[in-house]
């Protein structure tokens, strides 16, 4: 069998970049080719059948076994030495990856004659490169970015991860990579203005142990409640909603509430959830806003059954799966009119709801709260029934196809 390498550089974590990365070795395997999973650390393979229904246990792995606590970002610098080893040691003659500092694997290429597939998540350079300043698409401008390195001393292990990255990152990914793929139409595009070219689309699939339902609790057994999932960071937005859709909205739908589940394992985290339950207290709605850190998946499922509506802030949102998880358990979601979860998920209103601004999000939650005939509209599954992994399967199939 034909082995292939799966480069990314820190597996240990249940995060979009690793579902995508555990989804194409599976789909490398049912494409004939064996899969061979690199990392800069070590990580338990069991844990993927856990988090993602995905089982990678019986996929060799490349790594450099240690343990990183700190420091992490600059792992992303060293992701291609594991990468080489594979290639060298299993004869691989395919990489495909998500990472973009694999530059100095370049100068192998020709030598070991394998190919190399690039999955874009989002474009890198927009968050590091000068050049983007002032599109408000990033540079200095990422939310994400600022909220985690944007004071002392974070600022300055920024600083010297961007002067290292022109060493290892690769330039132009249409001449280094044999092919481009990226998750959502939206990247696509943003894509075309970075690169010149447009990456191929190839949706991330939703995890196999977040089931399509084919049928939904009624509209008349539900709370008026909105769940809303996501880490807790500032880029969630999660203070716009509590400051400024949340005092409006329990005026238009009294007895409304709003649970907001969400990862809170780092420092950063926590202080953001000490912030949010000071906005709550502050705006005397305690009785409508319930903040839910680490919420097992049988608690989350078990709200988005229950409620009336998915709600996700995140503006510019590169796919978002958990809009998917939402669809997936036929929950009506509202989203903003930006990013891959409004371009590829909601279909631009076709499967949800869009908004632009605090009224119009207003106006999109209180109608999916009270009018039963439009809820029974939005409350379908027939967009996600196309996102599972199985479909991911033959689309990168296909690919590999065209590639070879």
């Amino acid at each position: 069998m034909r082995n292939a390498v799966v480069g990314h550089h820190y597996w240990d974590r249940p995060g979009g970049g690793q579902l995508v990365c555990a989804s194409s070795a599976y789909a490398l395997e049912k494409s004939g080719y064996n899969p061979v999973l690199t990392s800069t650390t070590s990580f338990n393979p069991q844990s993927y059948t856990t988090w993602f229904g995905i089982d990678l246990s019986s996929y060799p792995r490349v790594n450099w076994n240690i343990s990183l606590r700190m420091f992490g970002l600059h792992l992303r610098l060293v992701a291609w030495r594991p990468m080489l080893k594979a290639i060298r040691d299993y004869g691989a003659k395919l990489l495909f990856t998500d990472e973009v500092t694999y530059k100095p694997l370049l100068k192998h290429r020709v030598k070991m004659g394998f190919r190399i597939i690039e999955y874009i998540h989002f474009p890198y350079e927009v968050s590091t490169d000068p050049r983007f300043r002032g599109t408000g698409l990033s540079y200095g401008e990422d939310p994400y970015v600022l909220e985690r390195y944007g004071n002392f001393p974070m600022n300055i292990y920024w600083w010297s991860y961007i002067k290292l990255l022109p060493h290892y990152m690769r330039e132009d990914p249409f001449e280094s990579a044999d092919l481009v793929l990226t998750n959502s139409a939206w990247t696509a595009e943003l894509g075309k203005r970075v690169y010149g070219k447009t990456p191929e689309v190839l949706n991330p699939p939703l995890p196999p142990n977040v089931p399509v339902l084919k049928s939904a609790r009624p509209f008349e057994g539900r709370q008026k409640a909105i769940v809303m999932l996501g880490r807790f960071s500032e880029e969630k937005r999660y203070h716009w909603v509590i400051g400024e859709v949340m005092p409006k909205l329990v005026k238009e739908v009294p007895g409304v509430k709003l649970l907001i589940f969400g990862g809170a394992g780092t420092r950063t985290a926590k202080a953001y959830i000490e912030r949010l339950r000071r906005m709550v207290k502050e705006k005397g709605i305690e009785d409508m806003v319930i903040l839910i850190p680490d919420a097992p998946r049988h608690a989350i499922n078990e709200a988005m059954d229950s409620s009336r509506a998915f709600f996700h802030s995140t503006i510019n949102e590169h796919w978002g799966i958990v809009v998917a998880e939402a669809l997936a358990r036929r929950l009506p979601i509202v989203v903003h009119k930006s990013g891959g979860a409004w371009s590829d998920i909601a279909k631009k209103g076709r499967y949800g709801l869009g908004y632009e601004n605090t009224d119009e999000a207003v106006l999109c939650l209180s109608k999916l709260l009270t009018d039963e005939k439009l809820w029974n509209i939005y409350s379908s599954s027939e967009r996600v029934e196309d996102l599972t992994l199985g479909k991911f399967v033959d689309r990168l199939g296909r690919f590999l196809k065209e590639l070879n």
